[in-house]
């Protein structure tokens, strides 16, 4: 008897109780969470890695400027799924392409995250010196175990319809908090405004 295929898999889960599948999804997004965490933790930092050539302060620079990016991406995400949600009553009812368009700016909107994180994870590590910093790299581990959580949410049917929009909204202030902790420390020279 075989397994089947990806195909064979999804059907399966589908056909599980949602609050199975729901507990599942939050596993994977613990999991991976949790992995990057540890990973992290034992990882001996190089601080002279690289991001696209840059070290130091032109890679804080660099990485700056990449979050900001994100960060407005964040926003655009935040409009697009309120459009779609029909919770902007001024916008009328979103065309086909609204859709379409919030996956584009989703998927750049976390590749443009990648370079960042993975600068960040083989310079520095998980760092746990300060408030600052145990924010930023705790932040930065759930942000990608919230991310896998929603790929998986959007791929599975009949869920509780809060599901996806607070996995959503978990995203974009996850952003927000890593902008803010990193980002807007270098641009406040070096200090977090409260």
């Amino acid at each position: 008897m075989t397994m089947g295929g990806p195909r064979a898999l999804v059907a399966r889960f589908s056909q599980l109780p949602p609050a199975v599948r729901m507990a599942s999804i939050g596993l994977a997004g613990a999991i991976v969470t949790l992995t990057l965490y540890i990973i992290g933790r034992v990882h001996t930092p190089s601080y002279t890695t690289s991001l696209f050539g840059q070290t130091g302060l032109n890679a804080i620079i660099l990485k700056s400027a990449l979050a900001t990016a994100a960060l407005g991406l964040a926003v655009v995400q935040v409009a697009l799924a309120l459009w779609l949600y029909r919770k902007l009553s001024l916008a009328g009812r979103p065309p086909k392409r609204v859709g379409l368009t919030h996956r584009v700016v989703g998927t750049v909107l976390v590749a443009l995250t990648v370079p960042i994180a993975i600068h960040c994870f083989l310079a520095y590590g998980i760092v746990l010196t300060d408030a600052r910093h145990v924010i930023h790299s705790i932040a930065g581990c759930v942000f990608y175990g919230a991310f896998v959580a929603k790929v998986l949410l959007v791929q599975s049917r009949r869920l509780p319809g809060w599901a996806l929009p607070v996995a959503g909204g978990l995203l974009a202030l996850l952003v927000a908090l890593l902008w803010y902790t990193s980002a807007l420390w270098y641009y406040n020279g070096y200090s977090i405004p409260i």
